[in-house]
């Protein structure tokens, strides 16, 4: 009886503690953060064999580790030809692309593609419009723009949380004032209908400063119609970290020329930003500094 009463101490004592072990491990699910998510928008500069010891073929390599070490889970690229697209696939094979050629709606010409982590993501939709007068109208034109510029988009399901959410990518025109800020307009008119059920990050190379028109209208007019977008770098919880500059031209960082943004709509926080100003002997892999935020969609 001693025996069997010693026995069933020793099991109910087990039990208890590995009751207590369970609890302690849902408390620690229940209090563990939501999973935050990495996401770059960078101008990787145009595959041009002229830029010599700057060229793609050299930086490819470097522009994908870059990628790669941090961790990026969402990436809007501005410039992108459609070999150096192929060159990303294969050196990134976790990531799924969505991209059009903005010369054709295929593959002629730049694409402003969105790549993300396939593993966590499910894309339930995208497409691309135009910047300009006729967005629908492939290869469209307007303004006072130098050449044909688009946004794409598209429309991701987190596997994991089952949250769905919309990431857009665009790049302005580097020279019409007008085309920028007519294109800012049509950014936050197209958000604000189609996309206005769900968070929004807007990443790209928008050529123009802080303070500027377009920015102002992205910002201020997007908030003043109900749709408030942010600058994440505003917004961030924690200080931000690198220059305060995206362009460096290969040459070196030009102070104050923030052309490259990671906007936010209000249920997007943002948990830290940097700019990324990686050298090698003097040489950038981009004539661009990449922009990443860490963001976490609230409930």
């Amino acid at each position: 009886m001693i025996a069997k009463f010693k026995t069933f101490r020793f099991v109910l004592s087990h039990v208890l503690a590995l009751g207590t072990c369970l609890a302690v491990i849902d408390v620690a699910v229940a209090a563990a953060p939501a999973i935050s998510i990495n996401v770059m928008s960078w101008n990787i500069r145009y595959d041009n064999p002229r830029d010599g010891v700057n060229a793609w073929k050299h930086r490819k390599q470097w522009v994908s580790q870059i990628i790669a070490r941090e961790k990026i889970d969402i990436a809007g690229l501005q410039e992108v030809l459609k070999r150096q697209l192929d060159d990303l696939k294969k050196r990134l094979p976790e990531m799924a692309v969505y991209g059009v050629g903005r010369n054709d709606g295929k593959t002629r010409g730049e694409f402003a593609p969105i790549l993300y982590r396939k593993s966590r993501y499910e894309l339930l939709d995208q497409s691309t419009f135009w910047l300009s007068r006729t967005p629908d109208k492939v290869a469209s034109r307007d303004w006072d723009a130098a050449i044909t510029r688009i946004a794409s988009w598209v429309k991701l399901k987190d596997r994991k949380s089952k949250k769905i959410f919309f990431v857009v990518n665009t790049h302005f025109d580097h020279r019409g004032r007008e085309a920028r800020r007519n294109s800012a307009a049509l950014i936050v008119k197209r958000l604000g209908k189609q996309f206005a059920n769900h968070p929004v990050v807007l990443m790209g190379d928008f050529n123009t400063m802080p303070g500027s028109a377009p920015y102002k209208l992205l910002v201020n007019k997007a908030a003043k119609q109900g749709r408030a977008f942010f600058d994440a770098r505003s917004r961030t919880a924690k200080k931000p970290t690198g220059p305060v500059s995206t362009w460096n031209g290969f040459r070196a960082i030009v102070p104050n020329r923030r052309i490259d943004f990671i906007f936010v709509t209000r249920s997007v926080e943002v948990l830290r930003h940097s700019t990324l100003a990686d050298q090698r002997k003097g040489r950038f892999p981009s004539d661009h500094l990449p922009v990443v935020a860490g963001i976490r969609l609230a409930k």
